[in-house]
């Protein structure tokens, strides 16, 4: 062959290798731009998501409205958690609009809780008050000597045979999604929706002290006590707003007044009381 037909074969060539090359190329362009676009519309979802976003503001003081420094305020299930200054005073930002619940403890004081509803573009002020307390063992603990001593309590109960209880294993082993659902399948306890309430959303009731429902759907029911890690929560408790299960360490259920050990005394039990620990304690 001469020069020309060389040049010429080694130019088709180029040109059947950059053919065979362009579809990937193009497929490379086209799997760039999905995903482009996908990033674009994940910073326009957080963009509209963050003008939804609220404050809350809020103060903590004792029964003599002294502001409380160094309080422990936590929503529950979150991960958001802040300490109070000196003047007793604590905000959190960016906070989604919805319910939550709220704790608060500081050393030497009663832990106190709330559900609050957190509406959107807006300050949200709260003010809560707590108790001194005579049960001063938080004062010479570690948070996690506390979780460990307590989960030891939660064991010496199950052994004595009086409730019902849920191991960590268990709830691990079942891989729920809902804490709720490890109480459905308790003796004398009912979990249903109750819309009428205030905060309504889904609760526990003892059937054992007149629970649930009658046939014309007429409220008879006895709302049960529910404590996370030993703090009192509010009447009519919905339950969506525990911690996940992951986050769930054991669950004790006592579906009647008789059966609630001594430990629990100082709650109402009348309606029986459901005892939730976590793993890190709140």
């Amino acid at each position: 062959m001469n020069p020309q037909g060389h040049f010429r074969a080694a130019a088709l060539a180029g040109a059947a290798v950059m053919m065979l090359g362009l579809p990937s190329v193009l497929a490379a362009q086209q799997r760039t731009s999905v995903q482009d676009r996908a990033r674009q519309e994940q910073a326009q979802n957080a963009v509209r998501d963050a003008d939804r976003f609220s404050v809350i503001d809020g103060l903590v003081t004792d029964t003599l409205l002294n502001p409380l420094g160094s309080a422990d305020v936590s929503v529950v299930g979150t991960g958001a958690r802040v300490v109070t200054g000196e003047n007793g005073r604590f905000r959190m930002m960016q906070v989604p609009p919805g319910q939550y619940l709220l704790v608060v403890r500081r050393v030497g004081f009663a832990p106190t809780s709330g559900i609050i509803d957190v509406p959107e573009k807006d300050t949200l002020r709260l003010s809560y008050t707590l108790l001194r307390s005579n049960y001063l063992l938080d004062t010479v603990r570690t948070q996690g000597r506390r979780v460990t001593m307590r989960m030891l309590d939660f064991e010496q109960r199950r052994q004595q045979g009086i409730g019902q209880f849920v191991t960590q294993e268990e709830i691990e082993r079942r891989g729920s999604i809902q804490t709720s659902d490890f109480m459905r399948y308790m003796r004398g306890v009912q979990v249903a929706v109750n819309t009428t309430q205030a905060f309504g959303g889904t609760q526990v009731y003892s059937r054992r002290e007149g629970g649930g429902f009658d046939g014309n759907q007429q409220q008879n029911y006895c709302p049960m006590q529910v404590l996370l890690d030993g703090i009192i929560l509010p009447r009519y408790f919905n339950l969506d707003l525990l911690p996940p299960p992951k986050q769930i360490a054991g669950i004790e259920v006592y579906s009647g007044a008789a059966t609630v050990p001594p430990q629990f005394g100082g709650v109402d039990r009348r309606c029986g009381v459901v005892a939730v620990w976590t793993r890190d304690g709140y």
